[in-house]
C-alpha cells in the first residue's frame, strides 16, 4: 500500500512539476525569444514528466521494477543534464557546455568507480548500472550548476532539484528496503516541487557580475581531483581487503584513469594557453609602464617603496637602489612632506574609499639631486590581493607650472614697457591699503604729444619714446613703489610716501619726463599731467584711482606740466567744467556773451589813447565766466575761431559807436591757431571793410608766451595783417622765452609790458629802451597805483594800462568815461 501511494505521489508531483516547467518554457519563448533559456526549462520538464512515468512502475509493473527504474532514471538524467546545461547562465557556448559535462563526466566516473568497488555493489552486478547512471548525472549537473556565472536563484533550485530526483530514483532502483524506500520516495517529490519552483520564478532578478579573474578559474580543477583521490584510495582499500581485481574492475579503474588523464591535459592546455595570454598581457604592460609619461610607485602600509617602474630612470633619473626601499617622504621636500603625509594618512584611514584617487602635489628629488614640480595620485589597493599596496603615479608637472606662472606673471604685465598693468596696480593697491592701513599715495600721469608722434614718425617710433617713459618711471621711484601702464599714454604711480615727498616724485616725474626725447633723425618733446590722491581719501581701491584720475584731468585743463592733488573742489569743478562745456556752443545765440573794455591811456596827460575789448560769459546760473576759464574751454571745442570773430565783430560795432578821433585805436585778443590760419586776414578785413573802420585803428594783440614755439609762421601772419594797415601788438612781454633775435623779425608795432618786469626798474628801462630803438610803442600793464604809474613814466613808457587809470567796464561806460576826459 505505502510503495502505491508513494508511486502515485511520485507520478502525480511530476505531471505537475512538468506541467509548469513546459508551460514557463513555453510562456519565455514567445514573451522574449529566449530560445535557449526556453529549451533549459522544457528539458528539466521533460525530465519530471520520464520521473513522474517511471514513479508508477511499481503499480503497473511491480515485476520488473529495478530494470524499468534504471532506464527511467537514465532517461530522467538525460533531460536533468540537457535542461540544466541550457538554463540562463550555465554556459554561452556549445564547446563550454561540453567541456563542463566533460568535466562532470570525469567525476562522475571517478565516483562510479569508487562505488563499483564497494563490495556491496559488486555482489549485486543489477544494481551498478543505476549507481553508475545516478553518480554520472548528479556530478554533471553539480559541475555545471556551480560553474554557472552569474548563477540565478532558479538555476540552483532547478539543478539541486534534479539532483534530488536522480538520488531518489537510484536509490528507488537499487531496491532499497524498509524505512529507505519512503525517504527516497519524498526525496524525489523534494526534488520534483524544488525544480518546478525553480523553473517558474522567471521574474526574479540576475544576481550581479562579479568580475572573475582567469586564475580563480584554473585555481578551481585542483578541486576535481578530489574524486579520483577517493577512487584510488578505493582502490587501494579494495587491493588490500579483497587482494585481487576483476576483469570488470580492472576495465572501470582504466577507463577512469583514461578520463581523468584527459582532462588533465585539458587542464594543462587551458593552463598554458593561460599562460601565454599572462606573458602577452605582461608584455603590454611592460611596454605601457615604460614609454608611459608618469612615473609609477607601489608603497606598501609603512609607506616604503616596494617597485618603481621603468620610466623612473628615463624622466626622473632615479635608479632602482635610490628608490626602493626608502621611505616615500624621503624622495619629497620637506616643505612639502606634511601635506603629503596629512593626505596618504586620510587615504590609510578608508576617507576616500569610494572617491576619485588622491591628488597630491609636492616636489620631489630627482637623480640630479633637483627638485621637480610633480602631481601625484594615490590608489588605494591593499584590498586587491595581487597588489595589496598603495599605487602612486607620480607626474611631472614642471613646464605645466611655469607655464602657469609665466602666464600669471603675464596677466599683470604691460607686454610693452615691462611695467605693472592696471589689474597689478590694482591688485598692489589693495595690498598695500591692507598692509600699511590708509598711508601712501597714488599718481596718474598723463602724456601730451604721444598721438603727434604716432602720426608723424609711426607707431614704432612711438612705442619707443613709451619704453623710455617707463625707463624714466623706474629710475625715479623707491624699491615698493610700483610704476604701471593704465592706458596708452597713461601711467601710474603706487608710492608708499605721504603728501609732501608725493608731491615732490609728481615734481621730478614731471621734469624728467619733460625732458627731450632722441628719435631718429629728430628729437621730441613730451608734456605731462600728474593727479595725486591719498589713499586715506577714498573707500575703496577704485575710489582711490577715480580720484587720482580726477586730480589728472583738472591738471590737464589748468595747462602743462601741472600737478593737482585730489579735493572734493576738483571734482566740483569738473563737473563745472562739463557743464560749461555743454552750454559754451549756444551761449552766442542766446545772447549770453558780452564785451567789456579797459582804457589805455597816454602817462604824460592822462588821455584815453586806445582800449582793449575783452570778452565775457554772462552765464544765467553760474555768474561771470572771465577769459582764463572761457578760453580754454573754447579750444578745446575748438570754436575759439568763432569766439574771435564775434568778439572782433563786436568790438569795431563799439567802436564806430563812440564819437573818437581817427588816432584812438582799438586791440582784441587772438589765439595762435586763429592767427595761424590762411583766411585769418580776410576776415580781418572784411569786419573793417563793414564798420568802416580804417586799418591802422585796429591792433591786434598775440601773446609772447607761443610765439617761440612756431616763429616763422607767426612771422608771415603778422605780416599778412601789416600790408592791410593793422598793427600788432605783443602782449606780457617778458613773461615768455622770446629772444632780441626773434623781436628783431616780428612785424610788431606795440610791446605790452609783463608787470614782472615792473619789480626791477633797471630792467624796465633796459627794455623800454630797446623798444623804442626798435620803434615799438611801449604799454605798462596792471598799473593799480600812483607809485606804479610814476615807475613806468620814469622808465619811459608812453602809455599805460590798469586799474589806476581805468578799470574794465561795458561799452556804455566806457563811452561815458571818453566823454569825460574829452570835455
Amino acid at each position: 500500500m505505502v510503495a502505491v501511494l508513494l508511486a502515485w505521489a511520485i507520478g502525480v508531483t511530476g505531471l505537475c512539476a512538468g506541467a509548469v516547467l513546459i508551460r514557463t518554457a513555453l510562456a519565455i519563448h514567445r514573451a522574449e525569444g529566449a530560445f535557449v533559456s526556453c529549451r533549459g526549462a522544457g528539458f528539466v520538464g521533460l525530465g519530471a514528466l520520464v520521473t513522474a512515468i517511471t514513479g508508477l512502475v511499481p503499480w503497473w509493473a511491480p515485476e520488473d521494477r529495478a530494470g524499468w527504474l534504471t532506464a527511467g532514471l537514465a532517461v530522467a538524467a538525460v533531460c536533468f543534464v540537457a535542461g540544466t546545461s541550457l538554463l540562463p547562465g550555465a554556459a554561452s557556448t556549445w564547446a563550454v557546455r561540453l567541456r563542463r559535462a566533460y568535466d562532470g563526466a570525469a567525476l562522475g566516473v571517478s565516483l562510479g568507480f569508487a562505488i563499483y568497488l564497494v563490495p556491496a555493489a559488486s555482489s549485486r552486478p543489477e544494481v551498478v548500472p543505476a549507481l553508475l547512471i545516478a553518480a554520472g548525472g548528479i556530478a554533471v549537473v553539480t559541475v555545471i550548476v556551480l560553474r554557472a556565472r552569474p548563477r540565478p536563484p532558479g538555476a540552483l533550485w532547478c539543478g539541486a532539484g534534479s539532483v534530488l530526483v536522480m538520488l531518489g530514483l537510484s536509490t528507488l532502483a537499487i531496491g532499497a528496503s524498509g524505512p529507505v524506500s519512503p525517504a527516497a520516495g519524498l526525496l524525489v517529490v523534494a526534488g520534483l516541487s524544488a525544480s518546478a519552483m525553480g523553473g517558474s520564478r522567471r521574474d526574479l532578478p540576475l544576481p550581479p557580475l562579479a568580475p572573475r579573474h582567469p586564475d580563480q578559474y584554473l585555481a578551481s580543477y585542483p578541486l576535481l581531483a578530489v574524486p579520483a583521490a577517493v577512487g584510488v584510495i578505493a582502490a587501494i582499500w579494495h587491493l588490500l581487503t579483497v587482494d585481487e581485481f576483476e576483469t570488470e574492475a580492472i576495465v572501470f579503474g582504466l577507463v577512469m584513469v583514461s578520463v581523468l588523464v584527459v582532462r588533465e591535459l585539458l587542464v594543462v592546455r587551458d593552463i598554458r594557453r593561460y599562460a601565454g595570454r599572462l606573458r602577452v598581457a605582461e608584455a603590454h604592460f611592460r611596454s605601457l609602464v615604460a614609454g608611459a609619461t608618469d612615473l609609477t610607485l607601489v608603497l606598501d602600509e609603512r609607506l616604503t617603496v616596494q617597485w618603481q617602474s621603468p620610466a623612473a630612470a628615463r624622466l626622473f633619473g632615479l635608479r632602482d637602489q635610490e628608490v626602493i626601499g626608502r621611505d616615500f617622504h624621503d624622495l619629497l621636500h620637506p616643505d612639502d612632506a606634511a601635506d603629503a603625509r596629512a593626505v596618504i594618512g586620510s587615504v590609510l584611514a578608508g576617507e576616500h574609499d569610494d572617491g576619485p584617487p588622491v591628488l597630491v602635489n609636492a616636489r620631489v628629488r630627482d637623480g640630479a639631486r633637483l627638485w621637480r614640480d610633480t602631481e601625484s595620485t594615490i590608489s588605494d589597493l591593499r584590498g586587491v590581493p595581487e597588489v595589496a599596496a598603495l599605487v602612486v603615479h607620480v607626474r611631472d608637472v614642471g613646464e605645466r607650472r611655469h607655464l602657469e606662472r609665466t602666464l600669471h606673471r603675464l596677466s599683470y604685465l604691460d607686454q610693452l614697457t615691462g611695467l605693472a598693468n592696471r589689474r597689478a596696480l590694482m591688485r598692489d593697491l589693495l595690498a598695500l591699503r591692507r598692509r600699511a592701513g590708509q598711508h601712501g599715495t597714488l599718481l596718474v600721469i598723463d602724456l601730451h604729444g604721444l598721438a603727434e608722434i604716432n602720426d608723424t614718425r609711426g607707431r614704432e617710433v612711438g612705442d619707443a619714446v613709451l619704453i623710455e617713459v617707463a625707463r624714466r618711471l623706474r629710475a625715479l621711484i623707491g624699491a615698493e613703489d610700483v610704476a604701471a601702464r593704465l592706458a596708452g599714454d597713461e601711467f601710474a604711480v603706487l608710492t608708499t610716501d605721504s603728501a609732501v615727498p608725493a608731491y615732490a616724485l609728481a615734481s621730478r616725474i614731471v621734469t624728467a619726463l619733460g625732458e627731450p626725447y632722441a628719435l631718429p633723425g629728430t628729437t621730441a618733446v613730451l608734456h605731462t599731467s600728474v593727479g595725486l590722491a591719498e589713499l586715506a581719501g577714498g573707500a575703496d581701491s577704485d575710489e582711490v584711482l577715480r580720484h587720482a584720475d580726477l586730480a589728472r584731468q583738472r591738471a590737464r585743463q589748468l595747462g602743462r606740466d601741472r600737478v593737482e592733488w585730489y579735493d572734493p573742489d576738483v571734482e566740483i569743478q569738473l563737473h563745472r567744467r562739463m557743464e560749461l562745456e555743454q552750454q559754451l556752443l549756444g551761449a552766442a545765440g542766446r545772447g549770453e556773451l558780452d564785451l567789456v573794455f579797459q582804457p589805455v591811456s597816454w602817462l604824460g596827460d592822462g588821455r584815453p589813447a586806445g582800449v582793449e575789448a575783452l570778452l565775457r560769459w554772462r552765464h544765467p546760473e553760474l555768474g561771470t565766466i572771465l577769459p582764463e576759464e572761457l578760453l580754454p574751454i573754447a579750444a578745446s571745442l575748438g570754436i575759439t575761431a568763432e569766439l574771435d570773430e564775434w568778439v572782433l565783430d563786436e568790438a569795431c560795432h563799439h567802436l564806430v559807436t563812440w564819437s573818437l578821433n581817427d588816432e584812438f585805436w582799438l586791440s582784441v585778443n587772438v589765439g595762435p591757431r586763429e592767427l595761424l590760419t590762411a583766411r585769418f586776414p580776410e576776415r580781418v578785413q572784411a569786419t573793417l571793410s563793414r564798420h568802416g573802420l580804417a586799418p591802422e585803428r585796429l591792433v591786434v594783440e598775440v601773446a609772447e608766451t607761443w610765439i617761440a614755439e612756431d616763429v616763422p609762421a607767426v612771422v608771415a601772419a603778422l605780416a599778412g595783417l601789416r600790408k592791410l594797415g593793422v598793427r600788432a601788438a605783443l602782449d606780457d612781454f617778458g613773461s615768455g622765452q622770446t629772444s632780441l633775435s626773434h623781436l628783431r623779425r616780428l612785424p610788431v608795432d606795440m610791446l605790452k609790458l609783463s608787470p614782472s618786469l615792473a619789480t626791477d626798474p633797471s630792467v624796465m628801462q633796459v627794455v623800454v629802451s630797446l623798444g623804442r630803438r626798435l620803434g615799438l610803442e611801449i604799454v605798462a600793464k596792471n598799473l593799480e597805483t600812483p607809485e606804479d604809474i610814476a615807475r613806468a613814466t620814469e622808465a619811459g613808457c608812453r602809455y599805460g594800462q590798469g586799474f589806476a587809470l581805468g578799470h574794465p567796464g561795458p561799452a556804455e561806460r566806457v563811452e561815458a568815461y571818453l566823454d569825460s576826459h574829452r570835455s
